[in-house]
Formats: structure tokens, C-alpha cells, sequence
């Protein structure tokens, strides 16, 4: 059977979203794996430079959780840095879309994510499997290993400027500087008196993973998400 034109521009779109997206996912994970390395590198940093300034059960730690994922916990905050392994384009309205990169040439405007999150880290330590956590940052790299961050406190290179740098050590260190000092301002809040007022004897009796109720920095409050 002979290719017809049809199927011709199928294997050609095939071969051509295959071949970015694979470049992209490579780069991204590259990224990753830098990122890795930086918050390792700036975990022992900080640890020496607080040396006697804590009381011994203050902790500051780095921790691979695996192929996709690592973190940094703070204190009472940790820090979750997860790759997403698919490759995203972006919606129309998207800032990055009117970037004249983009605009340019749109196989720039695939990227793969890095997401940022931010939680208790006493739910993870007390199994509160409920509590929830708070995406604060997005890291975006593309093909040819141009970066973009958004997110609250991220303002070293914004999609207005996206497709003027690489993505490297130094870029790095911005982008986890922002969000660890973002996540240490970012207090826990009292829920309001009315969220708990209802609870079942289930709550009290049956449950032994210690998440009797749910916790969350803005827990019964709105997170405003007006730079994420």
C-alpha cells in the first residue's frame, strides 16, 4: 500500500512532537538532577553557617525521594520538588504566549515543569495524610534549556523574558533562595473557629494515624494564587 499525503504529514508530526518532547523531557530532567545537586550543596551551606545559632531538634535537611522527586525541609516547613514527566504547551491566554520567543517559533513554548510545594513538615512525620499542601512555584524549561519560573516570590526571570537565559547552577540557587525564603514567611494560621466545630467519635477513637483533623497553613482560608 503506498503512503498517502495523509498519512505522510502523520508520520511527519509524529517524528517531529516526538523528537521535541523527548529533548525537552532530557533537558528538564537534566535540570532536575542539577536542582538535586544545588539543594544538597546549599543544605550543607546553611547547616554550617547555622551552626550553634538552633536548638538541636531544628532540623535542616535534603533529601532525594526519588527519581522525580526531592526535598528540603526547614524547620517546620518542607519543601517538595516534584518533575512532572509529561511536556506541556501553554493556553492562549498564558504570558508566555505572547512572548516573542514563543511567538516566534511555537515548538519554544514546549516545556517540561519542575512544581514546588509547600507543606507541614510534621504532616509527613505524623502520617497526617490528609493535611494539605501548597503549590508556590512552577520551574519551566524547553528544548533548547530556556527556563521561566512563576510562583509567589519568583521574580528572577519572569515569561515576559522567557527564551534569555539558560537554566544553570546560579538560576538555580535564585529560584530555591525565593521559594525557601517564601515558604518561611508563609505562616500557619489558626483555622477559623467555625471549620472544627463539627467532629465525629470516629475521629477521636478509630483513627491511628495521627490526622484526626486535616492541617494546612490557609486551612479554611482562600490561598491567594495571584502569581502562580
Amino acid at each position: 500500500m503506498e503512503s498517502t499525503p495523509a498519512r505522510k504529514q502523520i508520520l511527519d508530526t509524529f517524528v517531529r512532537k516526538s523528537n521535541l518532547k523527548q529533548r525537552v523531557f532530557d533537558n528538564t530532567f537534566a535540570a532536575l538532577n542539577l536542582l538535586k545537586e544545588t539543594l544538597l550543596e546549599m543544605a550543607s551551606e546553611m547547616d554550617d553557617e547555622l551552626d550553634g545559632r538552633l536548638d538541636r531538634h531544628v532540623r535542616l535537611e535534603y533529601r532525594d525521594r526519588g527519581k522525580f522527586e526531592a526535598q528540603l525541609q526547614v524547620a517546620d516547613d518542607l519543601l517538595i520538588f516534584q518533575m512532572h514527566t509529561d511536556v506541556f504547551s501553554f493556553p492562549a491566554g498564558h504570558p508566555a504566549r505572547k512572548n516573542p520567543y514563543v511567538i516566534e517559533d511555537e515548538q519554544n513554548g514546549y516545556c517540561g515543569v519542575i512544581n514546588i510545594y509547600n507543606f507541614l513538615s510534621d504532616s509527613f512525620r505524623f502520617n497526617r495524610n490528609a493535611d494539605e499542601g501548597y503549590l508556590i512555584g512552577r520551574l519551566f524549561i524547553n528544548r533548547d534549556r530556556r527556563y521561566f519560573v512563576e510562583g509567589k516570590g519568583q521574580d528572577s526571570l519572569r515569561a515576559d523574558r522567557f527564551g534569555s537565559e539558560e537554566i544553570d547552577r546560579g538560576a538555580l540557587v535564585a529560584v530555591l533562595e525565593a521559594a525557601i525564603g517564601y515558604s518561611l514567611q508563609f505562616d500557619l494560621l489558626l483555622p477559623p473557629f467555625a471549620y472544627n466545630k463539627r467532629v465525629t467519635v470516629d475521629q477521636f477513637n478509630t483513627r491511628m494515624d495521627n490526622s484526626k483533623f486535616v492541617t494546612g497553613k490557609r486551612l479554611g482560608y482562600d490561598f491567594d494564587v495571584e502569581d502562580i
